[in-house]
């Protein structure tokens, strides 16, 4: 490609973004890319995220971690797609757990239950398993908050990946701390809407087991332009299936170890 061609390509994903940055502002929705754009490329996609965090970053937002998605079959078989993906999590998303949310605040929201890690070191790309337990210094259940730019959730994953992975918020439960020795892929995580069974799923559910999800994630550190650094937190993607997020439920999750969390929408 020449640098006539790099330019012209790099403007076209500076004006997608903008668009998908217009859509939250605005919350006005438009149509998934996908279908508009079928030549764009998950390289593509991640150069479009990157763009959006580095403006909200510019304008005073601080990332505080990352979340993994689309990391158990559940997700996966609900999406329709076949391969997790990532996006930044900022402070201004993250409420503790027993806090309120409305409804009307977000566009097409979904709730969903993941095991969540905090960092007490950093994490190269690639870091194996070892390495990362010895990096977890806290782990916690945590609601997620999706919500979507586009029209309806027929999405794929170029869509997902350009929209921050459809992270909108993180509702996080009080933090334990984190001991290597523990096989996280035995928790079995249950959540509740209104005091019903809404989601079920154990930590090996996520790719294996959450750790896992972590390990996959500092694989994709490069194509991300990051690094994660301890007090980051990881949202190692959910084991059930995402729930509509409406006005006048209580939303309640307990797993076998971790304190539990509860979350109201009004």
């Amino acid at each position: 490609m020449s640098a006539y061609q790099e330019g012209q390509a790099l403007g076209s994903l500076l004006g997608l973004a903008e668009e998908l940055a217009a859509a939250a502002r605005s919350r006005v929705a438009v149509p998934p890319l996908s279908g508009r754009f079928p030549y764009l490329t998950v390289e593509d996609a991640y150069r479009i995220q990157r763009i959006n965090v580095e403006r909200r970053v510019s304008a005073g937002a601080h990332v505080t971690g990352h979340k993994i998605g689309l990391t158990s079959p559940a997700m996966q078989q609900q999406m329709g797609i076949r391969e997790p993906d990532s996006g930044f999590v900022f402070a201004d998303m993250v409420v503790s757990s027993g806090n309120c949310l409305r409804a009307a605040d977000f566009m097409n929201p979904r709730i969903e239950t993941e095991i969540a890690f905090r960092l007490g070191r950093d994490l190269s790309a690639p870091s194996d398993l070892d390495t990362i337990r010895g990096a977890v210094a806290e782990v916690f259940l945590a609601f997620e908050i999706l919500d979507t730019c586009f029209t309806d959730w027929n999405i794929t994953l170029v869509d997902s990946i350009a929209d921050n992975a459809a992270c909108a918020g993180v509702i996080a439960g009080d933090p334990i701390p984190c001991d290597p020795s523990w096989d996280l892929g035995t928790e079995l995580v249950t959540a509740t809407t209104n005091g019903e069974p809404a989601g079920t799923g154990e930590g090996r559910d996520v790719l294996g087991g959450p750790l896992k999800a972590l390990a996959w994630l500092t694989h994709r550190l490069p194509l991300l332009g990051t690094t994660l650094h301890a007090g980051d937190i990881i949202l190692a993607g959910s084991v059930h299936a995402s729930i509509p997020l409406t006005a006048g439920t209580d939303f309640h999750a307990t797993s076998t170890r971790l304190p539990s969390i509860h979350l109201r929408v009004a």
